[in-house]
């Protein structure tokens, strides 16, 4: 049946934000919406004048209103306190788009034949959140990672400058110079503005990409890794101190953790997998970090073996096969996985 020609005719919803200076929020709030097909081809109009935004289908990060009826998604009103569910910190225009309009998104990275209230779709909107949009909206509404008073009270410094990379400051510094020419005509001022802008959703539209492939493509499915290997801990040692993957060490992480949570009992200290997915592949014992960013590990090797390699290590484990141990003690090495696991268990009795 042909479309009737008020289906042709329908207008591809415009896009509302707001011109001048750009942040990371709104360029990743256009992003989210784009990869929908309601607003795939959507035109993006910067401006502050109500009266051109009261036209536009959907308005982010400006207006002054948070209404999801009608598609109006700010975060500066007195007021707003709105945050993700089970998180602490307030959103910004990303983290409402996210909100509403995430686990679509997800759900059609996942497949078309993939419901909505598929567990899987839960978890990743939130993994996901936590791991990439909570930082913008933290960005944005000026909240730090750590207490700066908490930090102040301890006498803690920054041992070093991280050199402004975080997600924010990939789209800051995509912002026009203070001292870049501006053309006269106002029309192709904002023009150019807008490349800008556009350029910068673009940017962090790709990171966000990355991490939304990654996590359906590939943590996901490491989850059922984990558990078989989780399932099968005491094989190695009776008090389940020892996790061994068998085949391509999957991302593990965090889905151990949940594990651990969910059963409860003795934790982990050592992780022990192939360093690639080859026969006669050399084998490495990694001891489990207190967290997932942590550097500091559960049961680090033993220090008398660390910062030795080959014989030497031989010498001092009593082990052969010894490959090396990191100075650190935070992970080692050996030409086999018998030598790897007589690594691991004797860690444990020192």
């Amino acid at each position: 049946m042909a479309e009737t020609a008020s289906k042709r005719l329908k207008p591809t919803p415009t896009i509302g934000t707001h011109n001048g200076h750009f942040h990371a929020d709104e360029a990743l709030a256009v992003h989210i919406l784009r990869l929908l097909p309601t607003y795939a081809s959507s035109p993006v109009l910067r401006t502050r004048d109500p009266a051109l935004l009261s036209t536009c289908h959907t308005v982010v990060d400006v207006g002054g209103e948070y209404d999801p009826a009608t598609n109006r998604y700010d975060h500066h009103q007195r007021g707003f306190t709105t945050t993700f569910p089970s998180r602490p910190t307030k959103l910004s225009s990303a983290g409402l788009v996210f909100l509403h309009f995430g686990k679509e998104v997800i759900r059609r990275r996942l497949g078309d034949d993939v419901p909505e209230d598929n567990p899987d779709v839960d978890l990743l909107w939130r993994k996901i959140y936590e791991s990439f949009v909570e930082a913008l909206d933290a960005h944005d509404n000026g909240i730090s990672a750590y207490d700066p008073a908490a930090l102040a009270e301890a006498g803690l410094t920054k041992r070093f400058s991280d050199g402004g990379f975080s997600l924010g400051a990939v789209v800051g510094r995509l912002n026009p110079n203070w001292n870049d020419p501006v053309p006269d005509d106002p029309v192709e001022a904002q023009r150019l503005e807008d490349e800008k802008f556009l350029a910068a959703s673009r940017r962090i539209g790709e990171e966000f990409d990355r991490d939304l492939d990654y996590y359906v493509r590939a943590w996901l499915p490491a989850r059922d890794v984990v558990r078989r290997a989780f399932d099968k801990r005491a094989d190695y040692d009776p008090q389940g101190r020892i996790l061994v993957f068998e085949g391509p060490s999957a991302p593990w992480k965090d889905h151990l953790y949940a594990l651990e949570d969910e059963h409860g009992g003795e934790k982990v200290s050592y992780v022990i997998y192939p360093e690639k997915p080859v026969p006669g592949a050399k084998w490495r014992v990694q001891a489990v970090p207190m967290s997932k960013d942590s550097f500091e590990s559960r049961k680090p090797l033993p220090e008398a073996w660390r910062g030795f390699r080959d014989e030497e290590l031989d010498g001092i484990t009593g082990i052969p096969g010894g490959v090396f141990v990191h100075a650190a003690g935070f992970i080692g090495g050996n030409k086999t996985f018998e030598g790897a696991k007589e690594m691991a268990i004797k860690a444990l009795e020192l």
